[in-house]
């Protein structure tokens, strides 16, 4: 089709770092495996905090940098992933960090939360007329915690997703596309509880200062909620390198310590080297009751 790779897959995050924590072995394994791998940000992550100190002068209340920094940091992760299509929404800048909820800058102009769906889903239909992905993965409609730009991310995809599959909407944009498969981030919590578990056993000799609470980690669910895994088969480490490299890149947000990381509270994480999803739109390719370990099972790529 066009020169398409026969698989191709599409994810949507909201800043940059979100990729490589949520799904940076599935981006990996995918590259290598020779699909196209398209990555959509929706924002510069202009209000995120920093780790160096040595780099605080990025931050928006003082140089306010931080954003295009973060664009070097996500060009080099995707180099670590083997991802060579990595997009902003809208183009950079477009749409800006609207940091936490309830804070004054989530309605700044440009803010992304403030952002009217249908106007934002309008550059990512582009972008699905023309890589015609069969999978799609986002965010559930909480955004896996609350952040307001990572709820629009949801809203954004899913609309864009819908609005992608119209022959009335924008064809000026593209021929219609119908996603096969869409995939929100999920976490089992009998996972993140064995990683945290193993993360305490460290004691005072753990990598990091505190501990995060399970509940602390987005996308949390009941096992039986996730209906997909992504991983490696044993003995093969090189897509979990790829991806805790991919995170060291991201070095103004995360620190990366062995299989663990922390965010700016210094709170340590468990580094997850499979990665989890729930199929919220298609057919599963998997027997009933058992987990895909392909996302474009069933799809015919």
């Amino acid at each position: 089709m066009n020169g398409l790779p026969a698989r191709r897959l599409l994810l949507v995050h909201a800043h940059p770092d979100d990729e490589s924590i949520n799904n940076g072995v599935t981006m990996a394994k995918y590259a290598a495996e020779g699909a196209r791998v398209t990555l959509v940000t929706c924002t510069l992550g202009e209000e995120g905090e920093v780790i160096p100190s040595d780099l605080a002068h990025l931050t928006a209340d003082r140089d306010d940098t931080l954003g295009a920094h973060r664009t070097g940091e996500l060009a080099a992760a995707m180099a670590e992933l083997g991802v060579t299509d990595h997009r902003f929404l809208g183009g950079p800048g477009r749409y800006r960090d609207s940091g936490m909820m309830g804070l004054p800058q989530n309605h700044r102009e440009g803010a992304f939360w403030a952002a009217d769906v249908d106007e934002a889903a309008a550059p990512l239909v582009e972008v699905v007329r023309e890589v015609r992905p069969q999978v799609l993965v986002t965010y559930d409609p909480d955004g896996g915690y609350g952040h307001p730009d990572h709820i629009q991310a949801h809203r954004v995809a899913m609309r864009a997703a819908e609005l992608a599959a119209d022959p009335d909407f924008r064809p000026d944009l593209g021929a219609p596309h119908t996603i096969a498969k869409i995939y929100w981030n999920r976490v089992p919590r009998s996972v993140v509880e064995e990683g945290f578990a193993r993360l305490r056993a460290h004691g005072e000799d753990g990598p990091f200062p505190g501990v995060a609470a399970v509940d602390d980690v987005p996308g949390v669910v009941p096992d039986a909620q996730v209906t997909a895994e992504i991983g490696e088969e044993p003995g093969d480490t090189r897509h979990r390198a790829a991806k805790a490299a991919a995170m060291r890149a991201h070095a103004t947000q995360i620190a990366v310590d062995g299989p663990f990381f922390a965010l700016s509270n210094d709170l340590g994480q468990p580094l997850l080297d499979r990665e989890y999803y729930e199929l919220v739109r298609g057919a599963s390719g998997a027997p009933a009751g058992e987990r895909e370990h392909d996302l474009f099972a069933g799809t015919g790529a």
